[in-house]
């Protein structure tokens, strides 16, 4: 699962912000940002990057340490 969305939000950001800064449509923002699909590692280094934030601060583990 990714953090995009909650990301976004923390910084006052919308979706068209990353449409307008990656070059992808905003049906594939929209689907990264509601978690139907999940982006590629350089895609999601490439948000990071736009987002000024660690890639590991967008990706949620799928599996909690115990």
């Amino acid at each position: 699962m990714n953090r995009i969305k909650i990301v976004l939000k923390h910084q006052y950001r919308t979706q068209k912000y990353l449409v307008d800064h990656t070059g992808l449509s905003a049906a594939t923002i929209s689907m990264y940002c509601n978690n139907h699909q999940q982006p590629k590692l350089d895609i999601l280094e490439k948000i990071a990057h736009l987002l000024d934030v660690d890639v590991r601060e967008l990706i949620e583990p799928s599996k909690k340490n115990i």
